[in-house]
């Protein structure tokens, strides 16, 4: 059993990856967001703290008793990273999970669709240099570029950095197994990891 800390715990992602822990694990969960109001939890396995991932001091009492953070936000990454890496030092935490996209190292063939490369996209750079902050640090991450978001297929494939990318879609449910397997299984360490569904 592990003590999970997911941060951005009411989006997309946090909600997929949280329901798959409660249903495949014994961890323990405690569910970091900005906005916590509708979230309803099992008390017996986890917590709720409301929160700023932007902020160091708060992410630290966060990690406090933790062995895993797991991030995925939108906004300010570059920041986000910042504060993950302050904090999780200072809670002497070492295992971090974080969400980036696919294309920040140029990595989607044309056949794919290389327009959704950083080199072509300029949304991409905040994601860009937040994995290039993560890589820098001593934390044992993974970084994971998944492709779009979808409720499809589960079928999946997991690129590793330099490798070109597979297809352009996977599930919610393929990137949380991959998380979960990741966080009990101390997978991918010190790896970014790119996840498709393969066309």
């Amino acid at each position: 059993m592990k003590n999970i800390l997911i941060i951005g715990a009411t989006g997309s992602i946090g909600q997929a990856t949280r329901e798959r822990f409660l249903t495949t694990t014994d961890d323990r969960l405690t569910l970091f967001a900005r906005h916590t109001a509708g979230l309803k939890i099992d008390p017996q396995r986890e917590r709720i703290i409301s929160g700023d991932a932007g902020d160091p001091q708060q992410l630290a009492a966060a990690l406090e008793g933790q062995d895993v953070g797991f991030a995925a936000l939108s906004g300010d990454l570059p920041k986000f990273a910042r504060a993950l890496i302050q904090a999780m030092t200072a809670a002497s935490v070492q295992r971090l999970i974080f969400i980036s996209s696919m294309g920040i190292y140029n990595e989607i063939p044309s056949s794919v669709g290389a327009s959704g490369n950083l080199a072509h996209n300029p949304m991409l750079r905040p994601y860009r240099q937040a994995a290039d902050l993560i890589e820098a640090s001593s934390l044992a991450y993974t970084i994971i570029r998944p492709g779009w978001f979808d409720n499809g297929s589960t079928d999946y494939q997991v690129t590793h950095k330099g490798e070109p990318f597979g297809g352009h879609d996977v599930a919610r449910t393929a990137i949380a197994a991959v998380i979960v397997a990741a966080a009990d299984q101390d997978l991918y360490l010190r790896e970014s990891i790119g996840l498709n569904r393969p066309e």
